[in-house]
């Protein structure tokens, strides 16, 4: 075993280099004849060859056993976890759903995803798990993923080191690094986002200027920690949304040292630097932007992550929750810890809604009312909260087993019921 396994570097998308056996990383060239300690050198790349150097992600691993040995794959039957986004149509309707249980039987983090929706850009899911992953590792194959816990931490043991996860944290995989999950505290709970786009960004901060959001500075990629384990291990991959199996005689987290900037990292949600108004009025969400996955149409997004965490509300003559509101994109949002300040009911830890393209949504009819006669005088200072959202320029579809689940609540739409007319027109002169 490596003799560093939980070490960080800091910084998003920094070329690092980094091995737990000093040595290991050959100097000035990439794949020498023979590698130290008779290890493989190999490349794994997460953009094109020819992307533009600031946007070109690849890493060199030094290995003990090159990724191609394992048995062949076979399909899996079809499960819970999947890209069957066209079962159902999307709908206008406004949707959400209480936490999702725990599992009564032993289930891995793997075997406790969920799809909710999805769409061409991004893959939506609920995991809930009891039990670490035992002999087996995954990859995927079709995406990134963002994974958001919101119970339990996660160990996260990936080929290019290991990553500690907790609430109010994120982890990002790469597409095709293998991972095995571990939990510490014995079940965890949490959404797991599939990016099918491009890899996932900072955002510019224009007049912002250079400081603010999300700080480069506080994500956090692993350092070399490998494993050198034989035994009859499982590997899975979700391929064309699918999942396969393939047997393997060895640990595939064998990389002993790695350079590159194609890695997986984690961010701390509470180092947000939160910006917003100190007069009237709201800026727009996207204030709140903490990593995005850009398309070709420029300030479209197939992916925007975005936060609501602990902040000072103090703008005047103004209704301070968010107001109704209907947009062209497509919103997802999950609560991780507390109350979000536009519903005061229904909307608790660990569950979801989905509002589709253009479909109305906001405060409930109590939290209207409240804010409505609200003292400005004094600003609200929201603490202990943590709310989320996950964003696309497309519509999301929910899948089947979404729509059929225990857990949606049938009379969502009624948080609105009490939001009666209350226009009365000047008596003419």
């Amino acid at each position: 075993m490596s003799t560093n396994p939980l070490h960080y570097q800091s910084g998003f998308g920094n070329e690092f280099a980094t091995e737990a056996i000093p040595g290991t990383l050959p100097i000035a060239q990439n794949s020498p004849q023979r590698a130290a300690h008779g290890l493989y050198a190999e490349q794994i790349s997460g953009t094109a060859f020819t992307a533009p150097r600031c946007a070109n992600r690849r890493s060199w691993m030094y290995r003990i056993r090159p990724a191609v040995v394992h048995q062949p794959f076979a399909v899996q039957p079809e499960g819970r976890f999947h890209n069957r986004f066209g079962e159902a149509p999307a709908t206008p309707n406004q949707l959400r759903w209480s936490p999702q249980a725990m599992p009564t039987q032993p289930v891995d983090l793997i075997e406790g995803l969920t799809t909710l929706a999805g769409n061409a850009y991004i893959g939506i899911n609920v995991y809930t798990a009891n039990r670490s992953m035992q002999g087996r590792y995954f990859f995927n194959s079709d995406a990134e993923m963002l994974i958001v816990p919101q119970e339990g931490r996660l160990r996260l043991a990936t080929e290019l080191g290991v990553l500690e996860v907790e609430p109010q944290e994120i982890a990002v995989i790469p597409r095709g690094i293998r991972f095995r999950a571990e939990l510490p505290d014995g079940r965890a709970r949490g959404y797991l986002c599939e990016n099918f786009g491009a890899l996932l960004r900072l955002p510019d901060l224009g007049p912002i200027g250079s400081n603010g959001l999300a700080n480069p500075r506080d994500f956090l990629t692993p350092c070399a920690a490998y494993e050198d384990i034989e035994g009859d291990f499982e590997l899975v991959t979700k391929f064309q949304g699918r999942l396969w199996r393939a047997r393997i005689g060895h640990s595939p987290l064998d990389v002993v040292g790695w350079h590159g900037n194609y890695a997986p990292y984690k961010y701390d949600l509470r180092r947000f630097n939160t910006i917003g108004s100190i007069s009237y009025d709201h800026p727009d969400p996207s204030i709140f932007l903490v990593l995005h996955s850009p398309t070709d149409t420029a300030g479209a997004s197939g992916l925007d992550f975005v936060i609501f965490p602990p902040r000072w509300l103090v703008a005047q003559n103004t209704f301070r929750p968010p107001w109704f509101h209907r947009n062209i994109a497509s919103e997802f949002m999950g609560l991780i810890t507390g109350m979000y300040d536009a519903k005061v009911d229904g909307f608790i830890p660990g569950g979801a809604s989905l509002h589709n393209s253009m479909s109305g949504h906001g405060p409930d009819a109590a939290t209207f009312a409240k804010a409505s006669h609200a003292d400005l005088s004094k600003p609200d200072v929201l603490t202990d909260t943590m709310a989320f959202m996950f964003e696309s320029r497309a519509m999301l579809c929910p899948t089947t087993q979404a729509l059929d689940a225990v857990n949606l609540q049938r009379d969502y739409t009624a948080c609105w019921a009490g939001l009666r007319k209350e226009f009365c027109a000047p008596a003419a002169q």
